[in-house]
């Protein structure tokens, strides 16, 4: 079982990683639209962009959101004096830490899932009068569903295992920014914390795990082919 401290961190890693995923999915769908269906001058620098945090280290990506959104960078000082928002060493600054990790695995799956959408289809709809709009949404969407629901869940399962940027941004604070690897890591430090480090860890390896086979099983389905879990 765990204890009241332990399931304050599962919680807020469940919340953080739901945050980050809502907050997330339109940037990305529209990311993997404008990648999968346009031709534009920088088209490739965009790519790169966006796939960069998979291949700096997540430290790098912590200390460039904390140029950019800390109370003295151009977008956290505006948040900050419009709206009062504050990002720096609140949960709202790990769940935009894990939106930024997650954002290239959600933007390739779905990418992905909208080359394979027949333009074809769009562009019978479009001769029979249907709006860019109502071609998108009553052809690409549905048909890119399963690709995006993907991406959602795989970004979930990597928000769940977002250290780096995270303890970077907004901290290591006890029951604000403390999720599952962030407290694994404490516990590590800590004398006697080896069987919350096992009970962390497990809860940690069943939900990544979880995740990942609900979007093979997505996967799978988009593609027409049967799913087998065993």
């Amino acid at each position: 079982m765990l204890s009241p401290a332990e399931w304050e961190v599962v919680g807020l890693s469940l919340q953080v990683s739901v945050v980050a995923m809502a907050a997330t999915l339109p940037v990305a769908y529209a990311l993997a639209w404008l990648l999968a269906r346009r031709s534009f001058p920088g088209k490739l620098l965009l790519d790169a962009l966006v796939h960069l945090p998979l291949v700096i280290p997540p430290v790098v990506t912590g200390w460039l959101l904390l140029l950019a959104f800390g109370r003295n960078g151009p977008v956290g000082a505006f948040l900050e004096q419009a709206f009062g928002i504050g990002l720096v060493f609140r949960w709202t600054g790990a769940a935009l830490a894990a939106g930024v990790m997650a954002l290239p695995l959600m933007v390739r799956a779905m990418r992905l899932s909208i080359e394979a959408v027949d333009r074809r289809l769009v562009g019978a709809a479009r001769t029979l009068g249907a709006s860019r709009w109502r071609a998108f949404r009553t052809i690409t969407l549905p048909l890119s569903l399963p690709g995006v629901l993907a991406g959602l869940v795989l970004g979930f399962a990597r928000s769940i295992g977002e250290f780096g940027a995270t303890i970077t941004f907004a901290a290591n604070i006890p029951g604000e920014t403390r999720t599952l690897p962030l407290a694994i890591y404490t516990l590590l430090q800590t004398p006697g914390g080896e069987a919350a480090v096992t009970r962390l860890a497990l809860i940690s390896v069943l939900l990544s795990l979880a995740a990942l086979v609900t979007s093979e099983w997505l996967v799978r389905r988009a593609a027409g082919k049967d799913a087998h879990v065993v």
